[in-house]
């Protein structure tokens, strides 16, 4: 038996479901759950919580990519304050589970093509890193180093 509400009506499907499970839970039998579907929200759930995740520690290297490539420039202290929000908003969001599921890299890269064509005042950004020297415990520390973590940015000295 489709159900057009999961299409029509989320909100009200999910309750509607969510009512059923109960019933089901307690051990009464019911007409009908939309198993499909449930199973797919419940995978959903957890692709979601693991792409938001994932975005924030974009969004927080992207602010440590201006920092380091922009040193000097006005929006500096915003884009701290923006790197540390990022930062905690992706510790909060972060499960152990998804330790395995974040490719570092990928985020690296992503970032850095944001990044890459800005220009700030006319001027392109000092030379960035092309592969990711951050490691995911640095960025989902309790209290972020944002100096320990520029630092990584910098060239190696020779």
């Amino acid at each position: 038996m489709p159900d057009d509400l999961y299409w029509d009506d989320a909100l009200r499907w999910s309750e509607q479901q969510a009512a059923r499970l109960r019933r089901v839970a307690a051990g009464e039998r019911v007409n009908y759950v939309d198993w499909e579907h449930v199973i797919e929200e419940i995978e959903d759930v957890g692709n979601t919580e693991l792409r938001a995740c994932k975005s924030l520690l974009v969004k927080a290297i992207e602010q440590l990519l201006k920092l380091h490539g922009w040193p000097g420039h006005s929006a500096n202290e915003h884009w701290r304050g923006e790197t540390l929000s990022f930062l905690t908003d992706a510790l909060l969001a972060f499960t152990p589970s998804m330790q395995q599921k974040i490719d570092l890299a990928d985020l690296y890269r992503r970032a850095l093509r944001a990044v890459r064509p800005l220009t700030m005042g006319g001027q392109p950004a000092q030379p960035l890193p092309e592969t990711c020297p951050f490691a995911l415990d640095d960025l989902l520390a309790d209290d972020p180093n944002l100096e320990a973590l520029l630092a990584r940015l910098a060239p190696p000295a020779v």
